[in-house]
């Protein structure tokens, strides 16, 4: 314990960077480790130094806590900083930290050990009269014997790992007959993100607000909450977006929630930030379901309403100083509400999309924070968890905070990866939304749309063509009155077809003048102008005559391996793939095969061929970005090859099984 001077973050991406900023103003100097997958991320270069990491997995770098102290003291760091995540509640880390002289910057290690156990902290908690629900571990008893168990419980059930968090490890099991299957699957998850396979059953509350309270302590007896956060809109149990104040949570439950959470930590001796964490009901009692005794995704929210930096006083309390707030000193100022943007696609069930981010630039005009984990030509690896960028905005009332956060998020640009951008966006206008309507099962429930509307996109193709042509013609030095190329016509063009969202839309047109388009729209005989008024090798701002109506607009053009990525100045993206002029020779698709949805690694294989297998059953287990993801049977057949075996990496789209369908397909 003393001064701090130079901090090493033990995590990577966003986290690792917000870390740095803090550090960067108090003086600090800093230092990051990463994984080779990680080394072309931003966070590596902003650091001071940089450290390598050997292996490419979270258990060979991120995980490895011998390798995480090496690289402090060969780095001359005097502190660790955990992140979120990883190893930021694993008590052993702390320790070693401290054994090797180290201050670190978080929890005491018994305080951590204390909540790390998720079942030892409800049972200690229990006894000092914090209410609970009904849980049981599971130790491995014989299926009967658990299933009987569960019963006791009543279904719904959700399926827990004891040693982390996050959403990993967890799964809703609505009846008997998925339990032993969902236990397997989330022990392997819980394995591979914690290195700790123990998991618990507990009662799943299907219309619940998940409510929790930001707490701090200090080394001199004082513990202080900065009021709560609602997180309740979750996907696959993880968080999508977070809010603070609740707009469920009057002043006397504030109250409530804010003296149980401090007692909770004054019962384990807490001494940094941690987060106390509820389900509250729709009559207003509130259950303990964990303590993440760790900084949380979602402080940036608290960050807003309050006005603390929230890893300042992390590090000035590691440093042995007294909170620098009381109780009475905090306040609730407005409203924040914070999303996570993730690589992934919400129109198949947001499957991880790992890969290249081309172009990455958050809108200068909209006030908002963004901290991201990536910038134009980043590479979003496969190995760890997809999400990309936390945004925040601040306002004076939660509509206005919901609606802007929607609008930036509208503005941003980022190409060469599928996003959940729209999708959250569409949460944030949405009127259940707006209204507080916000339980845990609110996507279940309000199914807001996945992807915007689509509906211009026909104008989007339009727009890259008018782009390609115009910067092909820029290329050259001049402004010809004729269409590039050579053709019998010279002002005509040769059409070219797009694909976007699962539709194909056919480009047509001839240009009267040099910077004028005209477009055979889908009916007979109706056209659509574009004339461009500005043109650079990043977009356009056209005139358009488009369904009957003139727009001006500016539109940003990227255009790489085949695809264009056109997104309108505060309006949708659209991603654009150009489909070849001539027939090619198309590899035919094996049939009855079954394709990896994404890159991944094959963790189980639950079929060998001869097997018959019936619809729904689960053929093969691949996990990618710290997540499991399971491909099933779409009908009946028995097996006619497997491919890979566990412990394999495939590429997205790679066959995995074969199955004959005319050998019992009814089976």
């Amino acid at each position: 314990m003393g001064r701090v001077r130079r901090l090493l973050v033990a995590n990577r991406g966003e986290i690792a960077r917000r870390v740095f900023r803090t550090c960067r103003a108090m003086g600090i100097e800093t230092v990051a480790v990463y994984a080779a997958p990680d080394a072309g991320l931003p966070f590596v270069g902003e650091a001071g130094l940089a450290v390598p990491l050997r292996g490419e997995s979270a258990a060979e770098t991120y995980l490895d806590i011998e390798q995480l102290i090496a690289a402090a003291r060969a780095a001359g760091a005097d502190a660790v900083h955990p992140g979120y995540g990883f190893l930021s509640e694993n008590a052993a880390f702390p320790q070693a930290v401290l054994d090797a002289g180290l201050t670190w910057v978080g929890p005491n290690p018994a305080a951590i050990a204390a909540m790390g156990d998720k079942l030892a902290a409800k049972a200690r908690l229990q006894a000092a009269g914090v209410p609970m629900l009904p849980s049981i571990e599971v130790r491995g008893e014989p299926g009967d014997e658990l299933l009987a168990q569960a019963e006791g419980i009543r279904y719904p059930v959700l399926v827990k790992a004891s040693g982390g968090g996050g959403g990993r490890g967890m799964r809703v099991v609505p009846g008997p007959l998925k339990l032993l299957g969902a236990v397997e699957s989330a022990r392997r998850e819980a394995l591979g993100a914690f290195g700790n396979e123990t998991v618990f059953l507990e009662r799943y509350l299907e219309r619940a607000r998940h409510i929790e309270v930001q707490v701090f302590g200090d080394r001199h007896g004082n513990v202080v909450h900065l009021f709560e956060r609602e997180c309740s809109i979750q996907r696959r149990h993880q968080k999508v977006v977070e809010e603070a104040p609740s707009p469920a949570v009057d002043a006397e439950l504030r109250r409530r929630l804010g003296e149980a959470a401090v007692q909770a930590a004054y019962a384990i001796g807490y001494d940094n930030a941690g987060t106390v964490e509820f389900l509250v009901d729709e009559h207003g009692q509130f259950y303990f379901l964990e303590m993440n005794t760790r900084l949380q995704v979602e402080h940036p929210v608290t960050e807003a309403i309050t006005g603390i930096d929230l890893v300042r006083e992390q590090i000035r309390v590691a440093e042995g100083h007294a909170l620098s707030f009381a109780q009475e000193d905090l306040r609730i100022d407005g409203h924040a509400i914070e999303v996570r943007l993730y690589a992934e696609d919400p129109a198949q069930d947001f499957l991880p999309s790992p890969g290249p981010v081309l172009w990455f630039e958050p809108p200068a005009d909209v006030p908002h924070r963004m901290e991201s984990a990536v910038e134009s030509g980043s590479v979003v690896p496969v190995q760890f968890d997809p999400m990309i960028a936390k945004v925040i905005t601040h306002a004076a009332t939660r509509e206005e905070a919901a609606l802007r956060l929607a609008l930036v998020l509208k503005q941003l640009r980022v190409h060469g990866l599928t996003t959940n951008r729209d999708f959250l966006a569409n949460v944030l206008r949405h009127d259940a939304f707006l209204a507080g309507d916000t339980t845990t099962d609110f996507i279940e429930r309000v199914r807001p749309a996945r992807t915007h509307e689509g509906r211009d996109a026909q104008l989007a193709a339009y727009v890259a063509v008018a782009h390609e042509e115009l910067g092909r013609v820029a290329a050259a030095g001049s402004w010809p009155a004729i269409a590039p190329g050579w053709r019998n016509n010279p002002h005509a063009a040769a059409p070219v077809e797009f694909e976007c969202g699962g539709a194909t839309y056919r480009v047509a047109h001839h240009r009267p003048a040099p910077r004028k388009f005209v477009f055979e729209d889908n009916e007979p005989g109706e056209t659509s102008t574009l004339t461009v008024v500005e043109y650079d090798a990043e977009g356009l701002v056209v005139e358009a005559a488009w369904r009957g109506a003139t727009l001006t607009g500016r539109f940003d053009v990227l255009r790489a391996g085949g695809r264009a990525w056109v997104q309108r100045r505060g309006g949708d993206e659209y991603a654009l793939g150009e489909l070849p002029r001539f027939p090619k020779a198309q590899a035919q698709a094996q049939a009855g095969g079954y394709a990896a949805p994404m890159p991944g690694k094959v963790v189980a294989v639950h079929v060998q061929p001869g097997d018959r297998v019936h619809d729904g059953q689960l053929l093969v287990v691949l996990e990618a970005m710290k997540m499991e993801h399971h491909v099933t049977a779409s009908g009946g057949g028995v097996v006619a090859r497997v491919n890979v075996a566990p412990g394999q990496q495939v590429e997205g789209g790679a066959t995995l099984v074969v199955i004959d369908a005319g050998e019992g397909g009814q089976g």
